[in-house]
């Protein structure tokens, strides 16, 4: 089944399309003066609002509900006010500061402005906020959770996604590279800077690219897939890897491509990009970028030390892989664990039990979900010979996957 997206999971945040004008009461210089006299008073009439995202260790808070006729739960990102914010720190000892807070965005026509912080040394705020069902929730279950044909949903978990990589990265630069010192942040959290009078140095937030390619044998009509060891049974993917210093986007495809399978890369076709803040804190936010990539070379030479394995597929089998996977199934699996986790019961369980065929047994492979670009790299590959239009209407046929439709 081919699933098509308006934007890559990650993409498209609807609180920061457009930054305010400087002067405008939501830019990030007339929020934080704002934010500030808030602080220090709680007036009875606020404008702008302030809502605060508070995150743990990585996690967002998060909190789950059913709503309309269907009895899937849905997850929501878990705003609290500033009053509540300032509020539940206080209980805990803490005085929230203006510079704890790291600017989100803002919502011209609500007059919100969003706001993140960290508050991963209060324990004592865990079974203050559990006990309004609120949990603080890793990221990628978030991904794995979200119906990616809810729009809000996917505008939820790109503000979540941005909002993890602004203070990861915050917690990584907490002092200067160049001289030691420590760094302050500047400009309502977007950037940071040196302390030290004789250096001032201004810190940026950072982001690492990555190509991810489909490697394509033309004349044979088939995709180069891997695994790497870290990888659940039967999941294959695209080649990815980071650019190096000095190289373009085509070399490094090129490169990591032979680098890794011996594979030898000519004509490089871009796909899309994709924020990706999903991977280790010590990477905040990676900027997967997408590209097809045509073979010159067939025979394969696998690095074992950074892959595990990989092999030419066939665009039959590859079809067949993507049409039995139910990757439907795996996201009401995973939102319902997460209203388990709001409710206070975590169950466990494994995701690659979910892309089973109906009849209980295993796929012979499946490939990332909706929510990774390699799984759009490797659907647009697989039915690029079929209209958009067939293809949705065989997906709404019955079929072994009917949980998928």
């Amino acid at each position: 089944m081919s699933i098509n997206l308006n934007a890559h999971a990650f993409a498209g945040n609807p609180i920061r399309s457009k930054t305010p004008k400087l002067h405008d009461p939501l830019s990030p210089s007339s929020a934080f003066q704002s934010l500030k006299t808030h602080l220090l008073q709680t007036p009875e009439i606020i404008s702008p609002l302030f809502k605060v995202l508070p995150f743990r260790k990585g996690r967002p808070l998060a909190s789950s509900s059913i709503t309309g006729d269907d009895d899937v739960p849905s997850w929501h990102l878990g705003w609290i006010s500033l009053p509540d914010c300032k509020g539940f720190l206080g209980k805990c000892g803490v005085e929230l500061t203006e510079d704890s807070l790291v600017y989100l965005g803002s919502k011209a026509e609500e007059d919100v402005v969003y706001w993140a912080v960290d508050v991963s040394e209060e324990g004592g705020l865990v079974p203050e906020l559990g006990s309004k069902q609120f949990c603080f929730v890793e990221l990628r279950t978030l991904m794995v959770a979200t119906d990616w044909a809810d729009s809000s949903a996917m505008g939820e978990l790109a503000i979540a996604g941005h909002a993890r990589a602004l203070l990861e990265w915050h917690s990584l630069s907490r002092f200067c590279g160049h001289c030691g010192e420590k760094t302050v942040p500047k400009e309502a959290g977007r950037r940071k800077q040196c302390s030290s009078e004789l250096c001032k140095k201004r810190i940026y937030p950072r982001v690492d690219p990555v190509v991810i390619m489909l490697v394509i044998d033309r004349e044979n009509d088939r995709a180069l897939l891997s695994r790497q060891s870290r990888f659940v049974p039967r999941m294959w993917s695209c080649l990815a890897g980071f650019i190096e210093p000095g190289e373009s986007l085509e070399e490094a495809v090129r490169r990591e491509t032979y680098e890794e399978t011996g594979i030898e890369v000519g004509e490089v076709v871009y796909h899309s990009s994709q924020p990706w803040p999903v991977g280790p804190s010590s990477i905040p936010c990676q900027l997967m970028v997408g590209f097809f990539a045509y073979a010159k070379s067939l025979e394969i030479s696998v690095d074992k030390e950074e892959l595990e394995d990989a092999q030419w597929h066939s665009r039959e089998d590859v079809r067949k892989a993507l049409a039995v996977a139910e990757y439907k199934k795996a996201q009401r699996t995973t939102a319902a664990k997460v209203a388990q986790m709001c409710k206070g019961v975590e169950k466990g369980q494994s995701l690659s039990s979910d892309f089973n065929v109906e009849s209980g047994e295993l796929a012979p492979m499946f490939f990332p979900g909706p929510f990774a670009i390699a799984h759009h790299l490797i659907s647009t590959w697989a039915y690029q010979d079929i209209p958009t239009d067939a293809v949705e209407a065989d997906s709404k046929q019955p079929s072994n996957s009917t949980s998928n439709q």
